[in-house]
């Protein structure tokens, strides 16, 4: 039987070949799209909540024990990405879509898969078990002024609040808290259930991008041209934050495998938990949620670089 962490290490080809899929079909039966549409959001849900669930949320007060870990990783994510991504937005195209995307996308630190890569890189995952559940609330409460600076007020002034605000509600706090349910009550009664959930993200996801392709075929097509743009972008940003966390680990000083894992951090975006508030976009703010699900694939292919970069950039001693 194959195991959990040969299919996350493959993981990208199985969403390329789930797009692919999803828009073949969606060219093939374009009237399918409200069904696929539909039946989006209830997948998104339960990839959230899949994913929330790794997340160690009833352990948030073991991620203060070591401070200069927590705080490099913290300032790293909080105060150097945002500049990085300000740097590299005059290389995005002028659509404020696009750009809200690439914001959205670019500021908002990983707490899924970058634990896998932390593991799979020989870096600490207990840090980054343990540092992931305070970067999801920072992340949280941190998103809207990242965006009303970078992306600004006239252009944050024409989404509808409302609409973000019950795609927020529906899909990022109640599976959160559900998520804490099932934790708490995991605590109790053994783990099988969480190790269980811990296989979903993957083929959830999956099935994600593949609705998302079915469904936007069209926005899709129209986003094709700004693409090659965009991607450039990403790519620049995973080279960036490579940089960023070599020198501050060694900056700072963090023993090799504790700088493995801030590079990870730095590295890893969280494409699926901003993907709904841009789905929840009018229709003429499409692209952003294209460009997000672009962001997840260009920086699934730069994780099997960072894989073999990072370990060899920061040796253990």
């Amino acid at each position: 039987m194959i195991e959990r962490t040969t299919l996350e290490r493959h993981q990208v080809w199985v969403y390329l070949a789930a797009i692919g899929l999803g828009l073949a079909l969606g060219m093939a039966a374009p009237e399918l799209a409200p069904v696929f549409e539909a039946v989006l959001w209830p997948v998104l849900g339960a990839l959230l909540y899949a994913t929330f669930t790794q997340v160690p949320l009833v352990h948030l007060g073991a991620a203060l024990r070591d401070g200069r870990f927590v705080a490099t990783v913290l300032g790293g994510n909080v105060l150097a990405v945002p500049l990085l991504v300000a740097a590299l937005l005059p290389l995005v195209p002028d659509d404020p879509a696009v750009r809200l995307g690439v914001v959205l996308v670019l500021v908002v630190p990983c707490t899924d898969w970058f634990i896998t890569f932390t593991h799979l890189a020989r870096g600490d995952t207990a840090r980054a078990i343990a540092v992931t559940p305070l970067i999801l609330l920072a992340q949280l409460a941190l998103l809207p002024g990242y965006v009303w600076l970078l992306v600004g007020g006239d252009v944050t002034a024409e989404v509808p609040l409302a609409h973000v605000a019950t795609a927020f509600g529906a899909l990022i706090v109640l599976p959160l808290a559900l998520a804490w349910v099932t934790e708490r009550r995991a605590e109790g009664h053994g783990r099988a259930l969480i190790e269980r959930l811990a296989w979903a993200p993957v083929p959830l996801l999956a099935a994600v991008v593949f609705l998302i392709a079915a469904s936007q075929v069209g926005a899709v097509a129209r986003a094709l041209p700004l693409l090659a743009d965009v991607s450039t972008a990403f790519v620049l940003f995973l080279a960036g934050t490579l940089v960023l966390g070599v020198a501050l680990a060694r900056i700072v000083g963090l023993p090799p495998r504790a700088g493995r894992t801030l590079t990870f951090s730095l590295g890893t975006r969280n494409s699926f938990v901003v993907l709904p508030l841009a789905l929840a976009l009018p229709p003429s703010w499409q692209a952003a949620s294209i460009v997000i699900v672009v962001q997840s694939l260009v920086e699934l292919f730069g994780m099997l670089a960072f894989l073999r970069l990072v370990p060899r950039l920061l040796p253990d001693r």
